[in-house]
Parts: C-alpha cells; sequence; structure tokens
C-alpha cells in the first residue's frame, strides 16, 4: 500500500465511523481497523516496504489514522450504548415500587403518648441512658437494701455509674435545675437485669410523668390519668388503683384499665412524690406538692396491638413490623 492508497482508505473509514448509527457497526469498525489483527496494525507492519521518500510522511498519516478513529469509535461506543438503553426501555412492563417505610411500634406508641400528655401542658424531657447511683436510687428514695440496686437486677459500670433502670432519673435531674410549677413526660430506653422471655427485656422502653406545684392532690393524679387512658383506648375506658409500694411516691399504686376485649389489665404505676424526694433536691415539701407516674412502652404496645410476644418488636421482621 502507496500513500495514496493511505489517504484514501483514512478518509473512507473516518467518514465511515462518523456516519455509524449503531453500536453493531461501530464495533465491526473497530475490531477490523484497531484489533491485534485489524487493518491498522497490518499497515503499521509494512512501513519498511513503503518507497524512502514517502516513509516519514506514510507513518505520520497512520499514526494520525490510528488516533483519530480511536477517538471517533471511543465517542460513539458511549454514545450509541445511552442510546441503546433508552431504546430498550419498555415502557409496556410494570413499575419497580420500592415499599414505603413506616415508624416501628415502639416509637408510634411513644409519639402518640406525648402528644396526649402535650395538649394538656406536658413537656418532653430526655436524660442519659448512662446514670449516677445518686440520680437513679439515693435521690429517689431507695433504700440501699432496695432488691433493685442488687448485681443481678441492674447494670453496674466499671467506673460506679450505671445503666438506668428507669427514666425517673430525668424527672431528678429536670428539678434539680428548674423550679416548679413543673409538668414534663420522659420517654426513654431502660435496661435491667432480665431474662428475655415474651414477657420480659434486659432492654425495654419506659414513659413517666411529673407534675409539681403547689396544691396537687391526688384527684389530680387521678384526673389525669383517667384523660390519658380515654384518650388511648376510648371514652368508655375505666380506670382502677390498686395500693402498691415505691420507694419515690407515697401513697403509691397501680393503675389498671378496662380494656374492651381483656377486661382488667395493668398499665402503669403512679403516686404522690414521696417528701423525700423533694429534700433530696431542695425543693421544701411544705411548699410544694406532685404526683408521678411511669408505664411500659412495650406492654401499651402489646395491649393496643394484640401482640403476643415482646420479643417480636426487637426481631426486626419485616412482615411483623409491616402489620403497623
Amino acid at each position: 500500500m502507496n500513500l495514496s492508497d493511505l489517504q484514501i482508505l483514512k478518509k473512507e473509514v473516518l467518514e465511515k465511523a462518523n456516519n455509524a448509527t449503531t453500536l453493531e457497526s461501530i464495533n465491526e469498525i473497530q475490531i477490523s481497523y484497531l484489533s491485534k489483527k485489524g487493518e491498522i496494525p497490518k499497515i503499521m507492519t509494512k512501513i519498511k516496504n513503503v518507497e524512502d521518500q514517502d516513509r516519514a510522511v506514510f507513518g505520520q498519516t497512520i499514526n494520525s489514522f490510528k488516533k483519530e478513529l480511536i477517538k471517533i469509535v471511543n465517542f460513539k461506543l458511549e454514545l450509541l450504548s445511552k442510546n441503546e438503553k433508552v431504546q430498550t426501555f419498555d415502557v409496556t412492563q410494570p413499575g419497580q415500587w420500592n415499599k414505603i417505610g413506616s415508624s416501628h411500634p415502639i416509637t408510634m406508641i411513644t409519639n402518640e403518648i406525648c402528644s396526649i400528655f402535650q395538649k394538656i401542658g406536658f413537656t418532653v424531657a430526655d436524660g442519659p441512658n448512662i446514670e449516677t447511683i445518686w440520680n437513679n436510687f439515693d435521690a429517689l428514695n431507695t433504700p440501699e437494701d432496695h432488691p433493685s440496686r442488687d448485681k443481678q437486677d441492674t447494670f453496674y459500670l466499671e467506673n460506679g455509674n450505671l445503666l438506668r433502670c428507669h427514666t425517673s432519673p430525668v424527672q431528678i435531674r429536670y428539678m434539680k435545675s428548674n423550679k416548679p410549677p413543673i409538668r414534663i413526660i420522659s420517654p426513654g430506653r431502660c435496661y435491667r437485669r432480665d431474662t428475655p422471655d415474651s414477657t420480659h427485656s434486659a432492654n425495654f422502653h419506659q414513659i413517666e410523668g411529673l407534675f409539681v406545684d403547689q396544691n396537687v392532690t391526688l384527684a389530680d393524679l387521678k384526673g389525669t390519668i383517667s384523660y390519658f387512658a380515654k384518650e388511648l383506648l376510648g371514652k368508655s375506658v375505666k380506670t382502677r388503683f390498686r395500693p402498691h409500694f415505691f420507694p419515690f411516691t407515697e401513697p403509691s399504686f397501680e393503675v389498671d384499665f378496662m380494656h374492651p376485649t381483656a377486661g382488667w389489665i395493668e398499665v402503669l404505676g403512679a403516686g404522690l412524690v414521696h417528701p423525700n424526694v423533694f429534700k433530696n433536691i431542695d425543693y421544701d415539701p411544705d411548699e410544694v406538692s406532685g404526683f408521678a407516674f411511669g408505664m411500659g412502652i412495650e406492654r401499651i404496645a402489646m395491649i393496643l396491638y394484640n401482640i403476643k410476644d415482646i420479643r417480636d418488636l426487637y426481631e426486626n421482621d419485616q412482615r411483623f413490623l409491616r402489620q403497623f
């Protein structure tokens, strides 16, 4: 092949590549001219046979031919690949829709309970999961020989702190930095050394409430709990207070709700704040009074959604969670 023939071939092939409209045709050009056994490598091996006066120009021409063709082929491959993807999309096929996510039952119940109490002036307060012994036990009038302080019931840390057993320490923290009137609701995680079964877990959730002001009475507590029960379960629900003992309240009660299908169900513990608790955070029990209550979120969820095993709430089984 002489220089004239090469220039003619170059013009024809570059024009053909520029006019290629399918991946098949541009791939054919790439294989025919740029592959190891293609025409351009073959021509380059024959440069030594070109006449001396044309050899330099011949070499320059074949090199520019190769570079220009590679540039056109790469551009066409990218362009035609995009077009082919669009062209092969079948608009008659049904769409692939991702399922819409939803809140976890624990989150749903927490938000609903907070909303109920916020309507009557309660604000949401938060506190750390790692607590001091004083906030978790001492300030709450829990004696040193109380069973809940035992190592088989509470997660103690090496630095002397612990994982909180309840959300009541939030009340202590809030009262230490705020003066009455106080009306708070405190949701959060709690930790106890329980053996997991259908109704127990070492990690669970509680919501506690605290109302402190002048002349707060048991009537205020009963009215607040009754309001909550009706908002949560309906206007026809009844409440029942049974005497109980908690170190941080006096008098203390366990409160049952009359469920429409399950009958009386224990839902929460409550009582008037013990005077010793007020003294521990420098409130004068002769000047202020208050009530506190606490409930397990998992227990509420199990009642509302008829869940038989508390462990279902933690296993993240999508078949279970999609029900809510």
